[in-house]
């Protein structure tokens, strides 16, 4: 039956009120620059918070135990059992997770009936408590605002972040590899330079016969290294998975309308 007027064909659906005549419907509205920011906030924060957690549970009285624990571990040259390593170790992981002074570790006795640690021990485990302390506020600190930006960009441009935290995803892997390769290449340059972001210098360095070298020797750090870059790329990798398929339902959810569209159409003609 004929009718008046053109009638669009089936693969040229009308433009409608929502999207322009000539407008692609696979185009995608450009990000404003306030979008861009909090993107650009979303991809850097990652890694940090990510590196975070990982350091977060190795400095804890558990990986300490697997630690003393597991076949290989050298042993302590001077005779430090490891049940006594577990007591003053695990007195060393409180006080850098806590607010205690100097007096937690600076009052403690050893078997041998000195003090376990040397007043420059001390002094470095409260430099090192106030990085912890400092980092963990720091990351709590990133992450409500990457939850904040995620929500805001999840409103008002959906798919923004699932983008922005799939490439901080990629930005913690490269990372982490670049990290590995300096590692591999030179595990006591690698130690050194790590040590020197956050220390001054000549404060970090000590005797093998020290409390905290017997505790902490060179394999501990390696294992620990080893144990966040896991937790770190397993983060990762969790979070590519979540955003790709955020990302593929958005897309999605994006195309629907216009294949709704040329559904009707269709049935009108």
């Amino acid at each position: 039956m004929s009718t008046s007027g053109s009638v669009p064909s089936p693969s040229e659906p009308a433009a409608s009120a929502d999207r322009p005549a000539g407008t692609p419907a696979s185009s995608r509205p450009r990000r404003t620059v306030g979008q861009r920011i909090l993107q650009s906030i979303l991809v850097v924060s990652l890694p940090v918070l990510l590196l975070g957690l990982g350091a977060r549970l190795v400095a804890t009285p558990v990986f300490l135990w697997l630690e003393y624990h597991r076949p290989g571990f050298p042993a302590d040259h001077w005779g430090m059992g490891t049940e006594e390593r577990m007591t003053f170790g695990s007195y060393g992981m409180d006080y850098i997770m806590n607010l205690a002074p100097p007096e937690y570790l600076g009052g403690l006795v050893s078997t041998e009936g000195g003090m376990a640690f040397t007043p420059a021990e001390v002094s470095h485990m409260s430099d090192v408590q106030h990085v912890m302390q400092w980092g963990l506020l720091s990351a709590f600190v990133l992450l409500v605002v990457s939850v904040l930006a995620g929500w805001w960009l999840h409103r008002r441009a959906p798919g923004a972040a699932s983008a922005a935290w799939f490439a901080g995803a990629w930005l913690t892997v490269l990372l982490l590899v670049a990290a590995c390769v300096a590692a591999v290449l030179g595990w006591q340059s690698f130690f050194a330079a790590f040590h020197s972001l956050f220390f001054s210098s000549g404060t970090w360095t000590f005797s093998i016969s020290d409390t905290l070298i017997r505790l902490y020797p060179t394999q501990f750090w390696i294992d620990a290294a080893i144990a966040v870059a896991l937790v770190t790329l397993v983060g990762a990798f969790a979070v590519m998975l979540v955003t790709t398929r955020r990302r593929r339902r958005a897309a999605a959810a994006s195309a629907a309308p216009w294949a709704g569209g040329r559904g009707r159409l269709r049935s009108r003609t």
